[in-house]
């Protein structure tokens, strides 16, 4: 445990030191990269004999806060968020020593990696921490330093806009987060996390579970809580993106599973709840990624997709121990688990896809793009795989820990007492979501990569530097091979399993072992076909090596000259799934009107707003503006008065306690 507390505070001295050394911008910006990957480096280190010792490692140092105490440990739960919290921030810290070469004389770039580094260290804390006191100071810190670098470049309206919406939703979850802290210390009589046993059945596990899927939801991005993260992803440098989608956003799920052993035998509308708004948050993320030309923002509505999957996978596990059903428990969780770990490796390689594209042309805007394989070979294949990994295709890891769900839900089907209705309903919206997915990134890996380029943005593009090409080879190596060795992987979890559900590790693995026979059958027939395809693509090159090749146009269809324009954009690639559902999307399309017979132009543009921010959101804040402006009369500009009313306060507040 040693290890990793040493592996906190580099990361924060570090970070202090890029701060202190900005004047030296080469300098700062490897003090800030080699402190992040070292931490990195040795808090995985650290958090693997959990695996295998049944004992936590803990710490616990003397905290003068009131009701505090510096209580942290790491046992199987907080190592499976904390492995790729570790693995990801490396190589995105690695990632970013490059990127930010671009802002030198530019940005500050010792803030930079001043509040990076905090935020790992504050995430880290988040998943260890063991006092509640100790928990929101954490969660805090990782709020304030993300804020910071959503504000990376607060000149532009629209990242200062998002910064605030961010600020706003991520305190108002800490809001309910704290009620609930307050009413399980009163219950357990302490703020310590070990003092805390399973509450007694009645109204407060329940008012303390909805407090938990309001606040950690909030950070995680359930819907209708999201509006924050579709507008703070894209205002973040790439590979601060990477991080809050990859892994931030997962310490709402780790909350809600720490609270959830917390508080004894689950309700089996629980389970149903989160299943719900699993099933809502992932039909409606994809549905508004399909519909975005922003390439950043389509990502990051992808998250809320994929988030959506994870809380199906958490509601089956819930709903299977509330009914003990212990097929659904274990492979609920496991696969919603697994898909925390493969979820921070894909998403975080698209970020780091997406962030090269920005810098090779200068615009997120797909619609513009094209063709930038040919420019760019390293990079687009590395987004290709993950592309393919986020839409659970075998054999990458992102089929992995979807069939687990799956195999949950229709294993369920077959046993006796079972709720058929709940799992018919998940295995309908996660085919639904995966062949949305699908329709979504071959728009984007289309779109962006493939045919001709349709702009002048796409002239200059070169392929990044070796430190990006690292960061990202390295992502895509692990999305296969946490796939190949997904019977390896998936036994790690015994204990993680054991410890939320309270089953027995014997009784678990058998469960497990009955999944990953079909999952590996699956993924070896999958990794022979791509095998035959490489085989016959080194068999062609060798074949026509030597050969004079030549090149000519396609059939065309008699078009004598065929140009960029004719080819789909991503408005027109995913207009008849927009169309279909135009009913939920509400998509705005806006054209001028053609009068003459020989026009000198014309346009068409379509819009896509987030229905939650326009129905509910938006007329709710116009409300509470309506309403303070009502209360402006206690603002006299007279300081006497403000000293007044602070007294005024303290006296109740005594005579309250008195």
């Amino acid at each position: 445990m040693n290890v990793m507390l040493f592996a906190i505070v580099l990361l924060a001295v570090s970070g202090l030191g890029s701060l202190c050394l900005n004047r030296f911008v080469r300098l700062s910006n490897y003090t800030g990269m080699l402190g992040a990957v070292t931490s990195c480096a040795l808090g995985s280190a650290a958090i693997f004999p959990v695996f295998s010792d049944p004992s936590s490692l803990a710490l616990t140092l003397p905290w003068r806060i009131p009701y505090g105490s510096l209580s942290i440990a790491v046992d199987a739960l907080g190592a499976v968020f904390l492995f790729p919290i570790f693995i990801l921030s490396a190589f995105a810290a690695l990632y970013g020593s490059e990127y930010l070469g671009y802002y030198y004389g530019k940005k500050n770039i010792g803030s930079a990696w001043f509040f990076f580094n905090i935020l790992i260290a504050s995430m880290v804390l988040v998943v260890t921490a063991r006092n509640a006191v100790l928990f929101l100071f954490a969660w805090e810190l990782m709020s304030i330093s993300s804020f910071f670098l959503v504000l990376f470049e607060g000149e532009k309206k629209e990242v200062a806009k998002a910064g605030l919406i961010y600020l706003v939703a991520t305190h108002i979850g800490t809001l309910f987060l704290l009620v609930m802290f307050v009413l399980l210390g009163n219950s357990g009589g302490s703020f310590d996390f070990a003092q805390w046993k399973a509450l007694n059945a009645g109204i407060l596990p329940s008012a303390i579970f909805i407090l938990a899927v309001i606040g950690f939801g909030t950070k995680a991005g359930f819907m209708p809580m999201h509006i924050w993260l579709p507008e703070a992803h894209p205002a973040a440098p790439s590979h601060v993106s990477a991080v809050m989608s990859g892994v931030m956003i997962k310490t709402g799920i780790y909350g809600l599973i720490r609270i959830l052993t917390f508080l004894g035998a689950p309700c089996p509308w629980w389970g149903y709840s989160l299943i719900a708004i699993g099933i809502v948050s992932g039909i409606l993320g994809i549905l508004l990624a399909l519909a975005q030309r922003d390439l950043k923002r389509l990502l990051a509505y992808s998250s809320i997709e994929n988030i959506g999957i994870i809380t199906i996978g958490i509601g089956l596990g819930v709903l299977g121990m509330s009914l003990n059903i212990p097929v659904l428990s274990v492979l609920g969780f496991t696969g919603a688990l697994l898909h925390v770990v493969n979820h921070a490796f894909f998403k975080g390689l698209l970020f780091l896809g997406a962030g090269v594209v920005l810098h090779a042309t200068g615009t997120r805007e797909m619609d513009v793009l094209g063709g930038l394989l040919k420019k760019m070979p390293v990079a687009g294949y590395c987004f290709l795989i993950a592309a393919a990994a986020i839409c659970g295709l075998p054999p990458l890891n992102g089929f992995i820990s979807e069939f687990l769900i799956y195999f949950a839900s229709f294993k369920s089907i077959i046993g006796p007492a079972t709720p058929v209705v709940a799992a018919s309903a998940v295995i309908a919206s996660l085919a639904l979501i995966g062949g949305l997915a699908v329709a979504c990134f071959t728009k984007v890996f289309g779109i962006v990569f493939l045919g001709e380029p349709r702009s002048a943005h796409c002239r200059d593009a070169r392929e990044p530097g070796i430190l990006i090409r690292t960061s990202m080879a390295a992502l895509a190596v692990s999305c296969l091979a946490i796939a190949l060795m997904s019977p390896l992987v998936i036994a790690m979890f015994n204990r993680v399993i054991a410890d939320i559900t309270g089953a027995s590790p014997d009784a678990i693995q058998p469960v497990i072992a009955g999944a990953a026979h079909p999952m590996m059958c699956i993924v070896t027939v999958a990794l022979c076909l791509c095998a035959a395809i490489l085989l016959i693509a080194i068999l062609r090159r060798l074949l026509l090596k030597g050969r004079n090749i030549e090149t000519a146009p396609t059939w065309d269809c008699g078009y004598a000259q065929g140009n960029s324009r004719m080819q789909y954009t991503a408005s027109s690639y995913s207009q008849p799934i927009v169309d279909f559902f135009k009913g939920i999307l509400r998509t705005q399309k806006h054209h001028l009107k053609l009068n003459t017979y020989f026009p000198d132009g014309s346009s068409f543009k379509t819009q896509t707003p987030d229905m939650f921010q326009e129905t509910v959101f938006s007329p709710l804040l116009k409300i509470i503006r309506g309403l303070a402006e009502k209360l402006t009369w206690f603002q006299h500009g007279r300081l006497q008065l403000y000293v007044l009313y602070i007294f005024l306060t303290l006296v109740a507040l005594f005579l309250w306690k008195l």
